[in-house]
């Protein structure tokens, strides 16, 4: 079966979506956290009838409207590659994952559609208290938009509610509310929306630092700037405490994940958290003699604590997962890898003979094989594994950009309140080094939010969905020149879009918010 793989093929595809991803990840978090902050903004116009927070509201609505155009641009193209270059994963579980997509695309994106016109155009068209309405129902829309994405990439993670139906050869949903619901989709959700926040936050407060440095709109730049601190000082701070329950489920839905954002290869009993370290490059398995690390600091039984809540808790490292032999947190007896491969295979050979009964109308072997299914689905993608560290993510990559962003969170919880003491001082815009670092710290911001998505993605490699289907039997059959020429492709075309939306947003940005004579300090 392997010896047929064509790894090229299935590096592309992975290649292509990673790339769409990532450019359409570049414009998903400002949105969301954008639609807050003008929401609070316009709320304050409608509380105090001040017109210029109703000119600040205004300028970070053009931001917010060039950004949510791209960003819904690379989406589409996101959903469609689903059918394009991963139709046996689509095949496999599309009754279940096109559910919240389809919700998505209804309920989401119509909502957003509607709203967003009244939002843009309707200022001396309708009342004060419905424009502020659909000014908050449109960042309502984009959120529930990003709760339904979320839920189907919850899943991928952690599947649940549904069972594998042999007759048609396709998971099924068997329980909806469990799927949308998940306790993995609520915190991702929360985790992701809210980085989105601090994003937005960040940008906003570098923009206005970009006025102070060139002494113009400087009542404008410090109103926005005590709105986006406090938002982005809140937000960080539920990143935190999401991060660090996301971590815990991490450990007891994906524990090959946790050891690899680790480096954490023998398991032990209180293990401690690596604060800093640097990963020996010479370990390439898991089950060579080299030494994980050159060099690490540890904050003592922390990992145990974020594993199991308990500081004396057993956490299994990458060789013991595989070889199994250690004792769960539900007092059952782990799997090894190679005996879930064995269980895979026997359950894809079982299905095969269910399909052969089938169509000899022999009920008394189907039923059999049945019965052989059902109790070893459960690792039905471990049968398309020939070597155990083929479950063995990239444990450098996932280590190092974990760290970037943790390290990262904590920078912004301290950059928010330093801008949010000095804002409502009316300090900062004599701070010329701070602005400058607002300014720089827009990028890694970005930056932030790409990392937790490469931990995320990267680390439940070579999974398409966890335990149930690697990547290299959900990829569609494509030469896989076709698939290097679409990513080219796409590469130009979203390097395009992502110039002429910076353009765009550079020339809104020089010319500042709309001010009448009485008001051109603002």
């Amino acid at each position: 079966m392997m010896e047929t793989i064509d790894f090229s093929l299935v590096d592309w595809s992975r290649g292509q979506f990673a790339l769409t991803a990532l450019y359409h990840w570049i414009f998903v978090p400002l949105t969301l956290g954008l639609a807050v902050i003008m929401g609070i903004m316009e709320t304050i116009y409608y509380k105090t009838g001040d017109e210029k927070w109703k000119q600040t509201a205004k300028f970070w609505m053009k931001v917010f409207g060039i950004n949510f155009a791209v960003g819904v641009a690379t989406g589409i193209i996101l959903e469609f590659q689903f059918g394009t270059n991963w139709s046996n994963y689509s095949f496999f579980v599309g009754d279940i994952f096109g559910a919240p997509l389809a919700i998505e695309a209804i309920l989401a994106f119509f909502m957003e559609a509607t709203f967003i016109a009244v939002m843009f155009f309707g200022w001396t068209k309708v009342s004060k208290g419905f424009h502020l309405a659909s000014t908050w129902l449109t960042g309502l829309g984009a959120t529930i938009s990003a709760w339904w994405i979320l839920v189907a990439n919850a899943w991928m993670q952690h599947p649940v509610g549904m069972y594998f139906n042999p007759d048609t050869a396709r998971n099924e949903m068997e329980n909806f509310a469990e799927v949308a619901f998940s306790p993995i989709a609520v915190m991702k959700f929360c985790h992701a929306v809210l980085s989105g926040w601090v994003l937005a936050s960040v940008f906003v407060i570098g923009i206005c630092c970009w006025y102070f440095l060139k002494r113009r709109n400087i009542e404008f730049a410090n109103s926005s700037v005590k709105i986006a601190s406090v938002v982005g000082l809140v937000a960080s701070i539920l990143v935190a405490l999401s991060g660090d329950h996301a971590g815990y489920q991490v450990a007891q839905t994906q524990p090959m994940k946790l050891a690899a954002m680790e480096g954490y290869y023998e398991g032990e009993n209180g293990p401690g958290l690596v604060a800093f370290g640097v990963l020996n490059m010479k370990k390439v398995r898991y089950d060579d003699n080299e030494k994980p690390f050159l060099f690490k600091i540890e904050i003592p039984q922390l990992l145990s604590y974020l594993a199991e809540r308990k500081a004396d808790a057993y956490v299994p490292g990458v060789n013991n997962i595989i070889n199994g032999n250690y004792t769960l947190s539900n007092g059952e007896q782990a799997v090894s890898v190679p005996q879930r491969m064995e269980m895979g295979r026997t359950a894809i050979s079982a299905f095969d003979a269910f399909r052969q009964a089938r169509a000899e109308n022999n009920q008394q072997v189907m039923d059999s094989a049945q019965a052989v299914l059902d109790a070893n689905v459960k690792y039905f993608g471990y049968g398309y594994v020939s070597d155990p560290m083929q479950v063995v993510p990239n444990v450098a990559l996932v280590f190092y950009t974990f760290r970037a962003m943790v390290y990262l969170g904590g920078y912004f919880i301290l950059f928010f309140i330093v801008m949010m003491v000095l804002s409502f001082r009316h300090k900062l815009e004599y701070k010329r080094w701070l602005q400058y670092v607002a300014l720089w710290s827009i990028p890694f911001a970005y930056l932030c939010g790409m990392c937790g998505w490469v931990v995320a993605e990267c680390g439940r490699q070579p999974w398409a969905i966890h335990e149930l289907l690697p990547t290299w039997a959900a990829v569609s059959k494509l030469n896989p020149s076709s698939v290097i020429v679409t990513f080219c492709v796409f590469l130009v075309l979203f390097t395009v879009m992502l110039i002429a939306g910076i353009r765009i947003l550079l020339k809104v940005v020089k010319k500042g918010p709309e001010t009448s004579d009485a008001d051109s300090n603002y």
